[in-house]
C-alpha cells in the first residue's frame, strides 16, 4: 500500500466523510479541501444539546447526542458529528469536521481539521492544518506545530524521498489508534501511520511506521542538596 495514500492511515469505511479524501494522490491534500468540502455539504442544525453559556455560529451542525459545555465557542463552518463531547473551553476556528463520538476538550483549539469517529483531544492541545483518525488518543498538552519558524513550505521526507506540498500550513496526518503521550510536539509535515505509541514530551517529524514505538530516552542525575 502506498504511504502517501489516505488507505494507509485511515479505515475510511467507518468515516461519514470519506468523499473528502476522494482521488487524493497524496493524503496531506485533504487540507487544502476542507474548507470547500464543508461549506459543499453543511446543512446547518443544533441537533444535540448547546448548554447555557456556550456559542454555536450560525453555519453550524451540530449532531444528535452532542453535549456543547458552557464557554466552549464553535466557529463555523463546521460540521459536530453525533454524541460528541466538546468540553468547557474548546475553540473550534471553522473549517473543522468532527466524527462521532469524539472528545474535543477543554482549553483546546481546531482549525481547518479532521477529527475522526472516537478521536480523543481532551485537553491543552492545539490541532491546525492536521487529520486525527479514528480512535487516535492525545495525551494533555500536545500540540501540533502547524507553521514552519521560516514560513516557507512544508516538505515532508518519507524513506529518504522528499515531497513537496505545496502546504505553508501542514500539522500532522495521524493515523487510526495512534496514541501520543502528555506534552509531546510534533512539528510541522508529520505522518504517524496507525496504532503508533509516542512516547511524553517527544519532539516528531518525518514519517514513522505502524506499530512503531517512539521512545523518548532522558538522563536524570540525583545528587544531593546543598
Amino acid at each position: 500500500m502506498d504511504i502517501v495514500k489516505p488507505e494507509h492511515y485511515f479505515d475510511l469505511s467507518q468515516f461519514e466523510h470519506r468523499e473528502v479524501f476522494d482521488g487524493l494522490e497524496f493524503v496531506w491534500d485533504v487540507l487544502k479541501r476542507i474548507s470547500e468540502y464543508v461549506r459543499a455539504v453543511l446543512k446547518p442544525a443544533v441537533k444535540g444539546k448547546v448548554m447555557d453559556g456556550a456559542y454555536v455560529d450560525d453555519d453550524v451542525y451540530v449532531g444528535e447526542g452532542t453535549i456543547v459545555e458552557p464557554g466552549a465557542y464553535i466557529k463555523g463552518p463546521a460540521i459536530i458529528g453525533s454524541n460528541v463531547e466538546v468540553r468547557q473551553g474548546a475553540y473550534i476556528r471553522g473549517d473543522v469536521i468532527v466524527g462521532d463520538g469524539a472528545v474535543i476538550g477543554h482549553v483546546s483549539e481546531f482549525k481547518n481539521c479532521i477529527i475522526m469517529n472516537g478521536a480523543q483531544v481532551p485537553h491543552f492541545s492545539y490541532v491546525g492544518d492536521s487529520v486525527l483518525g479514528i480512535k487516535s488518543h492525545l495525551g494533555a498538552g500536545v500540540i501540533i506545530s502547524n507553521l514552519k519558524v521560516t514560513r516557507d513550505e512544508v516538505v515532508v521526507r518519507i524513506n529518504g524521498q522528499e515531497y513537496n506540498t505545496g502546504l505553508r500550513k501542514f500539522g500532522v496526518i495521524m493515523g487510526d489508534g495512534v496514541e501520543v503521550g502528555c506534552n509531546a510536539v510534533i512539528n510541522p509535515g508529520t505522518l504517524i501511520a496507525p496504532h503508533s505509541l509516542v512516547y511524553p514530551l517527544a519532539s516528531l517529524r518525518g514519517y514513522y511506521p505502524p506499530r512503531a514505538v517512539i521512545k523518548l530516552r532522558q538522563r536524570h542525575e540525583i545528587v544531593e542538596r546543598r
